[in-house]
Parts: C-alpha cells; sequence; structure tokens
C-alpha cells in the first residue's frame, strides 16, 4: 500500500487521549484498550505522515466497581466522572487547534468526547458530522435495557434521553442534533430502541441498505453536504467489523463489513479533507488474538490519514 503525507489536513498535529476504562460495557478488558493501540503503534503510524503526534497519557478516573444496576443504570456515578474527564481532556485540545484521538475504553465515553466537539463547534460556528460506526444504534434507555449498561445508551444521552448528569456535560441540552448524525454499519438493534431512533430522526446505514446498495453508496450519501466549514467527527465502535476481522471486542455480531469495506470508509473520509476529531472504542485486548484487532484498528487510522491502496492521482486516474 501507499502513502501520502496530509499534514494539510491536520496542521495543528494530532493528540492521543487514552480513557483506560470498561465502565460502561457489561464485559471486563476495555480498559486496555489504549495499551493495545500503543503496541500496535498507533502513534508512529500517524506519524508517517508528517503530522505532529502528541499522545497526552491516559486519563485518571475511577475504578469499575463491577455493580448491578441502580434505577436503570450500572455505575452511574462512575460514568459521569469518565466522561466529565474526558469532555474537559478534548475539549483542551480542540480548543488549542489538535486534532483528538480519544483511545477508549467502551463507547459510553462517546458522551464526553461528543459532547465536547459539540461545544467547540457551537463556540467556533461549524457545522457537525457524526459518522457513528457500531453494530448496534447505541439508543438505549434504562426503560428498555434490562442490563442497565450504558455503553448502549451513547446516542440517546448525546439526543438529550438519558439521565440529567450525563446529557447536561458540555453544557447544552441536547449536545447535538439528532440529524447531525450518521450511523453505518448497524445490525442489532431491540425493537424499543428502533422505534426511539426512527423518532429521533437519525440517518442509519444498516447493514440490509449496506447489502442492497454497497458502502461506496451509503458513504456517499452519509458524506453529502460536508464541506469546508464542517467539523467530520468519527466514532469508531471496532464491533463494526465483522468478528471474523476483528474477534477482540466484547459484543461481536456477525455479518458486519469487511477490511475492505471498511477501508474503503476510512478512505472515504480522508479523501474530503474534513477529519477533526475521532473515538476508538470497545477495543478489548482480553479477547482479542495476538492484538490482531488493534492491528487492524491502527490499520483503519492509516487510511483515514491519507493511506490508500491503489497508485492514483488527484483526479482518482
Amino acid at each position: 500500500m501507499t502513502t501520502k503525507a496530509s499534514t494539510s489536513l491536520v496542521p495543528g498535529g494530532v493528540s492521543l487521549i487514552g480513557v483506560p476504562t470498561d465502565i460502561g460495557a457489561g464485559t471486563l478488558g476495555a480498559r486496555m484498550g489504549p495499551a493495545a493501540l500503543r503496541v500496535a503503534g498507533i502513534s508512529q503510524a500517524i506519524a508517517q505522515f508528517g503530522v505532529d503526534v502528541k499522545d497526552c497519557g491516559n486519563i485518571d478516573g475511577p475504578m469499575n466497581p463491577w455493580l448491578d444496576a441502580v434505577d436503570g443504570f450500572r455505575h452511574l456515578p462512575e460514568v459521569v466522572q469518565w466522561n466529565q474527564l474526558l469532555h474537559d481532556a478534548m475539549y483542551a485540545e480542540l480548543k488549542d487547534g489538535r486534532l483528538p484521538i480519544m483511545m477508549g475504553g467502551d463507547h459510553c465515553l462517546g458522551i464526553g468526547s461528543i459532547s465536547a466537539v459539540a461545544k467547540h463547534c457551537r463556540e467556533t460556528g461549524k457545522k457537525l458530522r457524526v459518522l457513528w460506526f457500531d453494530a448496534h444504534a447505541d439508543f438505549n434507555t434504562a426503560t428498555l435495557t434490562p442490563s442497565g449498561n450504558i455503553h448502549g445508551m451513547p446516542v440517546a444521552c448525546l439526543c438529550g434521553h438519558g439521565p440529567q448528569a450525563l446529557i447536561e456535560i458540555g453544557g447544552h441540552i441536547p449536545a447535538l442534533n439528532a440529524k447531525d448524525i450518521r450511523q453505518i454499519g448497524i445490525r442489532s438493534v431491540d425493537e424499543g430502541e428502533k422505534r426511539l431512533v426512527h423518532d429521533a430522526g437519525i440517518e442509519v446505514f444498516d447493514m440490509r441498505y449496506i447489502d442492497e446498495m454497497g458502502m461506496r453508496h451509503a458513504m456517499e450519501l452519509a458524506l453529502v453536504l460536508v464541506d469546508s466549514n464542517t467539523h467530520l467527527h468519527v466514532s469508531l465502535d471496532v464491533d463494526f467489523l465483522d468478528p471474523s476481522d476483528a474477534p477482540g471486542v466484547g459484543t461481536t455480531v456477525r455479518g458486519g463489513p469487511t477490511y475492505r469495506e471498511a477501508q474503503l470508509c476510512m478512505e472515504m473520509i480522508a479523501d474530503t479533507g474534513r477529519l477533526a476529531s475521532l473515538d476508538l472504542v470497545e477495543l478489548n485486548p482480553a479477547l482479542d488474538v495476538r492484538n490482531q484487532t488493534a492491528e487492524l484498528a491502527v490499520d483503519l487510522i492509516e487510511s483515514l490519514f491519507g493511506k490508500s491502496t491503489l497508485m492514483r492521482t488527484s483526479n482518482g486516474r
């Protein structure tokens, strides 16, 4: 594969923020995700494109008490604390003109991350587009999920449906408009959750749509109207991928996108030149095979920063 320098994409540099917690998950292990990504060479992979990379280290938050749900939520005080700490760290890097990459950790952390991005966009007058790559819609509520695991609720919280302590992170309720989200690769949604997603007006490119219309068409629609005034945020749950390619996740769902389809997604995002922040979540090294899922995740990140599979000129020939 070829690489090309893409410093214009991130003139302020990239900041890596480790968030080692599985506080919102139903399986232990995602807390080791940041370490696995570092072992897989995430910093060096980005730096090869001439990008300044700063590793901010790991956020230090509360331990996972591994308790049952209380009033429909597991570990709510700890989830709030982790997300507030992450919000502040992401916001500081955005204010400094850098592109923050949140290395999770489970997907409940999307609340703090995207709340910070949305706040930054409100202050700078940027439009926000969130691409949510996931096997799950993550629009559950306490009344819909018996587990109470908050990693199944971040999109609902960001759209204003959730406990007050979570939906107010970032200082604006809702943190973002549901119409700013595009969900891609969805294939596991609870019945009640489907109704909420539909009512919220989120645009979803589920696996049936991708099977029928193709990933390229789905991504073209997901990126419609992304322009020079758009802040493009990618929230990548590694269970988006088919588990045959990415076994190191706690919530595998068969029938996901292939390695090549995932690469296409990342390459099309890179082509826009608008990537401005990134979540990489739900990597669980305890369930992985020789760190292959972490290495695949780093490979996808390389594509986000300009690696392409073909020797192509700027006009595509």
